[in-house]
């Protein structure tokens, strides 16, 4: 037998249903009002508040509180009521028009707008401007770069090399392979200060150069380690040297799956001969202008950030030791990069983006 006070009834009419999936499904919707519209659909189905709650994972307090606020005011009862404070000064009109000026038009004097030249432009506050444009998540200050792979066998390559991140086959080692070249040993023309209390640490903006060192490295995609070998020059004769260090730290009776880009130095007659003689190797070549595809560029982005950048190196030799020393320290706790994307996900993913570069007409 049923006990407490009864349920108001709750009938949701066929419009106000639409409404409410709506803000259900839309994705610009706040979560506090698609979590509303749920409850009140639930409630409306005939589940009881309890079961409604578990289901939503609110308390039962919510789910009657917002039941009744359906019941008494609909659809608007939904929606947050007017706060308190100053009311808005800048009509919705105003918004809109900054907004599509922002992302429309460029100023006579810039490539660009600031938050000062727009609101002399509009007649408001800069404040008013910044608070505008990060409500709306507007970065005019801020450009990124990117670059499409023109490869006419983008789509091939992309999903064998994906395949082999994915799907690695058995028995099998899978080396992403690459160069980082010219790796600049600098020296600062004057001392740098260290860190200290409420100060950053402070370099010279000059530098004196010491020469020049090549990376050649080889992830191995399953445990993350690397293999790498320095050179001061950057020819197939040096990447022969390279793959002579690979097969000599290969496990015996492995197939090798290497991942190269389409570097002059990786197609030479010396280089497709050594190949020749070792069927056991197979070549994968990434897409043209897509490097991002290798894994061995993030280790290198780690390398950079963690050894070059930031870096003191008073001769060629010196740089050289710093990066064989963090080769070393990075190999003892190596952990593989984690490919999550599958083929076609990066290709609906770049579709999707030559959309948009088509629709601009650039």
């Amino acid at each position: 037998m049923r006990t407490g006070r009864p349920l108001p009834e709750l009938v949701v009419s066929e419009e106000e249903r639409a409404t409410l999936e709506g803000w259900v499904r839309r994705r610009t919707s706040a979560q506090a009002l698609a979590l509303r519209a749920g409850i009140v659909l639930d409630c409306a189905s005939g589940m009881s508040n309890t079961v409604v709650a578990r289901r939503r994972r609110v308390t039962k307090q919510m789910v009657g509180k917002w039941r009744s606020r359906f019941v008494n005011q609909r659809v608007a009862g939904l929606l947050d009521e007017p706060r308190c404070g100053t009311p808005r000064k800048i009509a919705d009109g105003k918004v809109e028009s900054i907004i599509v000026r922002t992302l429309e038009s460029v100023p006579r004097d810039a490539t660009h707008w600031s938050t000062r030249s727009m609101a002399q432009a509009t007649g408001l506050s800069h404040m008013s401007i910044q608070r505008i444009w990060k409500a709306f998540g507007l970065e005019p200050h801020r450009s990124e770069t990117f670059k499409l792979s023109t490869d006419p066998q983008f789509v091939e390559k992309v999903r064998d090399i994906v395949g082999l991140y994915l799907d690695p086959p058995e028995r099998a080692l899978v080396l992403c392979v690459d160069e980082k070249t010219q790796i600049q040993a600098l020296d600062r023309s004057q001392p740098v200060l260290s860190m200290r209390p409420g100060q950053a640490e402070r370099r010279s903006h000059d530098y004196v150069r010491h020469g020049t060192t090549s990376l050649f490295a080889a992830l191995d995609a399953k445990t993350g380690k690397v293999v790498g070998d320095l050179h001061r020059r950057h020819r197939s004769v040096e990447f022969r040297k390279f793959l002579d260090s690979i097969e000599a730290s290969a496990p015996a009776g492995l197939d090798v799956h290497l991942i190269l880009d389409n570097y002059g130095t990786h197609k030479t007659a010396i280089i497709r001969r050594w190949l020749a003689k070792r069927p056991h190797y197979q070549v994968h070549f990434t897409p043209t202008g897509a490097s991002w595809i290798n894994l061995v560029e993030r280790f290198f982005a780690l390398l950079t950030e963690k050894q070059i950048r930031r870096g003191v190196h008073r001769s060629t030799r010196e740089l050289e030791q710093a990066i064989r020393h963090y080769l070393e320290t990075y190999n003892e706790t190596a952990k593989p990069f984690v490919w999550t994307k599958t083929a076609d996900q990066i290709l609906a993913s770049v579709a999707r983006f030559c959309q948009r570069t088509s629709v601009t007409g650039h």
